[in-house]
């Protein structure tokens, strides 16, 4: 490129044009350096594998501390400035958790007494693994939810005939209790291979894989798993007994089930659990009110339990009133067993969804917390430490756990500061597990689907999501609905897999058509902006920059050059063929000569001016430069204004061999009809592709590459000089 700077102008109807500065460009040189420059780094490459399995005092060190997180905040923890809040956060959020614990366990269909146990262990090891200092382990609905699908899968409820039969019977009791104990082998294999899942992903660094799991896809699998929980504890607020469905179409079944038994309602439990839920939702707006003026959160949970269980225990309702309670809660805690793994081979496709939707919801919500308070959390260690909780846990017989919403704002709210606060949460489950478990055995279901209802209001506050999504992203809403829908009709694993593929499709889609435009020069800048959408915004005569908002490859391929043909209103073929039919009419006159100047592609493509001076003073550089040999020359030119194409490649991340042939297809295209084509923006790794690709062969090189559009454009200009008066003008 030239050393001195110069000044260009385009004719009156053109933006000014700009200084010529020295850039490097892409050519033989440095792609020759370039990659020797990599053979290099590949070497070095192997010695840094090398070196990354050494092992040293340091490395042992560091693992250790990545492994066991506590170890690097429990010796510098300042017991006057933080105990006091962790205890006091601790204890409430225990509160909090003692009830969710009771309640989820009949989502996961095991009884009470396992719920308690998963509030326990997992919450127990977290403390030791975890990052986060606010998000509190534990049960969560929508996960107690899908064990609890795959848990009646495996083992149905028993036919009408036994269901209606007297409890009393000494054989259905047995059947019951054998029926349990298949149901928690099922969770606690579930949860073994969760774990497992988990911990390998965690330890082969795949903690980014929540981000397929997209926020409106999320928002809306959860809303659509509160739909599915609100309609399976529908039984228990009114007193029916139904058989509990699973798989597609299981919440219409659920739902259907219920109404044909409506006239059996149970009025007592119906008029119970209606007094839960009103009181709950009141003391939910109380502390949602008033959440800067109260110390801590009314427990509104605790004191639905005691007061119901009291209530129950004194009228004995049980048995005056039929209403269904928790029944036995065994005092003390299991020893651990080894799961059933013969159950394992039917198990593993949940395995996975339960997996990644509970470390989704788990690293998303300690993610908020963690920007908040001001921390970082590691996603490849909350993946193993989420992995250990459920894998140790199951062999205590607990189910798959991950973080809750309620109780972790709890926590946050009431000034937990680390991990300590949930060691405490559970430290109270442990109490009521080994000394007062029995108290709570007269407490009624209802009050635990009140429960349960209430702790999902604020899921179904995302319905508020859709407004938003219409006005900002037709696509995101599209996931949304389909996640919902899919994971109300198909249930929630089917559902789930039907919205990461339909996401991805969405991925698909967007590289498949995407935006493509015309750019032109801001004045007195570097910047190129579309033509149809900024005023300020202007073309160079004979130039067209194509932008297309993708990468290439064989999905979009033949959209890219369609369109730019389209865009930049060139199309060689069609240019061609003119030419070939001006041609034609005069092979009369001399048709060796015209032959061998369009074989030979020697025709010119130099833009006719419209003002009449600049086009003097064109003709005149043309008769040192260039002058047209043939009326084929000027046709051409009347026929095509166009010197020059700039492909804009600054959005392009990779490129395959089907996109790599179309372009270099367009380039001689464009080529045989005397319009250049070069490429601006082009990335090193794109550049290393297309090397690979064996695209810089056939008059195609690296010198049609350059860094920028601003220097495609100079380059532009250069090989097609304006008149001289415009240099004197600069």
């Amino acid at each position: 490129m030239e050393q001195e700077e110069e000044a260009l102008a385009a004719d009156d109807a053109g933006p000014r044009l700009m200084l010529r500065v020295e850039r490097p460009v892409y050519d033989e040189t440095f792609i020759r350096t370039q990659l020797l420059h990599h053979k290099e780094k590949s070497n070095a490459f192997c010695q840094k594998l090398t070196d990354k399995f050494k092992c040293s005092s340091a490395r042992a060190k560091a693992v250790l501390f990545s492994f066991l997180p506590i170890l690097t905040w429990l010796p510098s923890y300042p017991v006057k400035k933080y105990l006091l809040s962790d205890v006091i956060s601790g204890l409430s959020t225990g509160v909090v958790q003692l009830p969710q614990g009771l309640a989820y366990a009949l989502l996961a269909a095991v009884p009470p007494v396992y719920g308690l146990y998963s509030s326990f262990y997992p919450v127990l090891l977290y403390t030791f693994f975890g990052t986060s200092r606010h998000v509190s382990m534990g049960t969560f609905a929508v996960i107690s939810l899908m064990i609890g699908g795959v848990a009646v899968r495996e083992f149905p409820e028993p036919t009408k005939s036994l269901l209606f039969q007297d409890s009393a019977n000494a054989s259905n009791v047995s059947m019951a209790c054998n029926l349990d104990d298949k149901r928690v082998q099922v969770a606690a294999v579930l949860t073994t291979l969760v774990g497992i899942i988990q911990i390998v992903f965690g330890l082969l660094r795949f903690g980014f894989v929540s981000i397929y799991l997209t926020e409106p896809l999320v928002r809306g699998f959860t809303t659509a798993a509160a739909l599915h929980v609100v309609i399976s504890q529908l039984k228990y607020l009114l007193g029916v007994k139904t058989e509990r469905f699973s798989g597609p179409l299981s919440a219409i079944y659920s739902l259907i089930a219920v109404f044909s038994q409506i006239t059996s309602t149970n009025i007592t439990c119906l008029l119970l659990g209606l007094a839960c839920l009103v009181f709950l939702y009141g003391i939910k707006v109380l502390n949602e009110r008033f959440k800067k003026r109260l110390p801590v959160p009314i427990p509104g949970e605790i004191i639905v339990v005691i007061v119901s269980t009291g209530v129950s225990f004194g009228l004995s309702m049980k048995d005056n009133y039929k209403v269904e309670i928790v029944g036995s809660i065994p005092t003390g805690l299991c020893p651990p067993t080894v799961p059933d793994f013969s159950l394992i081979s039917n198990l593993i496709p949940d395995a996975f969804a339960v997996a990644i939707v509970g470390f989704s919801m788990s690293i998303s919500l300690a993610k908020i917390f963690a920007l908040k308070h001001g921390y970082s959390v590691d996603g490849n260690q909350e993946l193993i430490a989420l992995g250990l909780c459920n894998f140790i846990g199951s062999f205590f017989q607990t189910f798959a756990i991950t973080s809750s919403m309620s109780r972790s704002l709890v926590q946050e709210s009431t000034g937990g500061k680390t991990q300590i606060a949930g060691l405490l949460s559970s430290l109270v489950v442990l109490v009521v597990v080994v000394a007062i478990g029995y108290v709570f055995q007269p407490l009624p279901q209802t009050a635990l689907a009140a429960i349960i209802m209430v702790n999902l209001v604020g899921m179904f506050k995302q319905f508020r999501d859709l407004p938003m999504l219409w006005r900002t992203s037709k696509i995101e809403l599209t996931i949304w609905l389909v996640s919902y829908i899919a994971s109300v009709l198909l249930g929630l694993d089917y559902g789930l897999l039907v919205a990461l593929a339909f996401a991805i499709i969405t991925v698909i889609y967007r590289t498949q058509s995407p935006r493509s435009s015309i750019l032109g020069h801001v004045s007195n800048t570097e910047l190129y902006y579309d033509v149809n959408q900024y005023e300020e915004a202007s073309e160079y005569e004979g130039i067209k920059i194509f932008h297309f908002s993708s990468s290439i490859y064989f999905a979009n391929s033949d959209l890219y050059v369609s369109k730019l043909k389209e865009k930049t209103g060139v199309n060689p073929e069609q240019l061609l063929k003119k030419v070939q039919k001006k041609q034609k009419k005069k092979e009369q006159n001399a048709p060796l000569k015209i032959c061998a100047k369009i074989k030979d592609k020697t025709v010119s493509h130099e833009v006719v001016p419209t003002s009449q001076e600049v086009q003097e003073q064109r003709n005149g550089e043309l008769e040192d430069k260039h002058q047209p040999t043939s009326e084929e020359e000027i046709f051409l030119e009347l026929l095509s204004p166009v010197h020059s194409i700039i492909l804009d490649w600054t959005s392009a991340s990779f490129i395959d061999s089907v996109g790599a042939k179309a372009i270099k297809q367009v380039i001689k295209a464009y080529a045989a009809v005397d319009i250049q084509v070069v490429i601006a923006g082009c990335n090193r790794n794109l550049l290393d592709e297309l090397d690979r690709l064996e695209f810089f062969s056939d008059n195609v090189s690296t010198s049609m590459f350059f860094p920028t559009l601003h220097d495609a454009v100079l380059h532009c200009q250069h090989s097609h000089r304006s008149p001289p008066a415009a240099e004197e003008e600069a």
